[in-house]
């Protein structure tokens, strides 16, 4: 499905051979989403149970974000806010210590946790394990020149920017609540969609390992500490 009023993408197309648009990408990305799927599930099942147990509303969360080519991308995820707070209450983007956020989300989303049903998204093709994180349409909308050449690329669950940009929410912390959103898409956004289409432009098979492997790391790591 097109988005509506897509954002227009760079002239420059990128050349079909890379690793990012290849048909290999796609068929790791298959192979290990029904990897994930198998041994997950028990614990997709759990999780979802316990976010329907601890607050009202559904278990997951959808949510229309534009992905590859500009298309429209439902992206799923473990519900972690309280449900009377839906799309349009409050700002599109959270910080650390958002009200809306419930007990059980804070914990799902200190793991990550609350990703996990993007899986089915990768199944489905609409996204990638690695790959720029599909935004809202109102602040993709503020790329411009060859940063909008991202959206010739599918979209993943992690990437090198979400990697360098973990700690993002207490970022957003520390910039007053009026001014949150304009400091997104001035400061934070152009510099991680800049560093996800550098990757996207020089991954190959053996980078997506890398960080995949980092993605798990860095998760375990910030527990730790």
């Amino acid at each position: 499905m097109q988005a509506t009023s897509p954002t227009t993408l760079a002239s420059r197309r990128p050349t079909t051979d890379l690793w990012s648009l290849s048909g290999g990408k796609r068929l790791f990305d298959l192979t290990c989403a029904l990897m994930v799927v198998v041994l997950a599930s028990p614990i997709m099942i759990v999780l979802a149970l316990a976010v329907k147990a601890s607050s009202r509303g559904p278990c997951l969360f959808r949510q229309n974000r534009v992905g590859k080519n500009g298309d429209e991308v439902l992206v799923l995820k473990f519900r972690t806010m309280h449900s009377n707070h839906g799309n349009n209450s409050g700002p599109l983007i959270t910080r650390a210590g958002d009200r809306r956020v419930t007990s059980v989300g804070k914990w799902l989303r200190k793991w990550k946790l609350d990703e996990l049903p993007q899986i089915l998204n990768v199944l489905r093709g609409d996204m990638s394990f690695v790959g720029y994180r599909p935004d809202m349409l109102k602040y993709m909308q503020t790329l411009i020149g060859q940063d909008r050449n991202i959206l010739y690329f599918r979209p993943g669950i992690t990437s090198p920017a979400s990697l360098k940009f973990r700690n993002e929410e207490q970022e957003l912390a520390k910039v007053p609540a009026g001014e949150m959103e304009q400091f997104y898409v001035r400061n934070l956004l152009p510099q991680k969609i800049r560093i996800d289409l550098d990757y996207s432009e020089r991954a190959t098979f053996l980078t997506d390992c890398r960080i995949l492997l980092r993605t798990a790391f860095s998760v375990l790591w910030c527990q730790r500490g």
